[in-house]
């Protein structure tokens, strides 16, 4: 049933919002040089490899200095970049790969190789579904980047802390992938857009 949502949403979502597609694809390349569109290579259902499309938020090769995006303040991402990921537009391309099968509206965020092999037996079940555009590991760590910059090490605190909490949180859905789990996910995810982060984490936990 869910695929069935997840096709209509993609189709009207795509139709709708071209105007406004075209709008940030102007303002991405009169702000910086390079392509609008960044396709990065993720780990889909199933360990299958796909390439997850974005709008570009950072400037061209920036992911050869590094996998995750750590402050606020990244010199990485570029000035358009800093509005477009703080609203999660860099996002919206996406639905083009929920359209063709490749992820769903509401699903695990689809992780790079580099740290899809480190999960363990028991991570891997969140590879038995389609990846999606949120989750609730997004909705409870939009502040991730923050969160990294306080760390010594980044990368480590990633991969030992976030990540593992991020895949239990994602479990939730799994185990339970109802159309009113679906719909919850997307309303709190427009919510976490709009109010504060406490007001977010309190609806997780009812």
């Amino acid at each position: 049933m869910t695929r069935l949502f997840d096709l209509i949403f993609s189709l009207l979502g795509l139709i709708i919002l071209s105007p406004f597609f075209l709008i940030i694809a102007i303002w991405v390349k009169v702000t910086s040089r390079g392509p609008v569109l960044y396709k990065q290579k993720r780990i889909g259902k199933n360990g299958k490899e796909f390439r997850v499309l974005k709008f570009r938020s950072m400037y061209v090769d920036a992911d050869k200095r590094g996998l995750l995006t750590v402050g606020g303040k990244d010199p990485r991402i570029t000035n358009a970049g800093v509005y477009i990921r703080k609203y999660k537009l860099d996002e919206l391309p996406q639905l083009w790969n929920v359209l063709i099968g490749q992820m769903s509206i509401v699903g695990p965020r689809p992780e790079v190789k580099k740290y899809v092999d480190m999960y363990n037996d028991e991570q891997k079940k969140i590879l038995h579904v389609r990846p999606g555009i949120t989750d609730l590991a997004s909705i409870k760590y939009r502040n991730e980047n923050e969160i990294l910059e306080a760390q010594s090490e980044p990368e480590r605190y990633y991969i030992e802390h976030l990540m593992p909490e991020k895949i239990e949180l994602n479990k939730k859905f799994i185990e339970s992938p109802t159309i009113n789990n679906y719909f919850r996910i997307i309303f709190l995810t427009v919510k976490n857009v709009f109010i504060s982060k406490e007001e977010v984490n309190a609806d997780l936990l009812n």
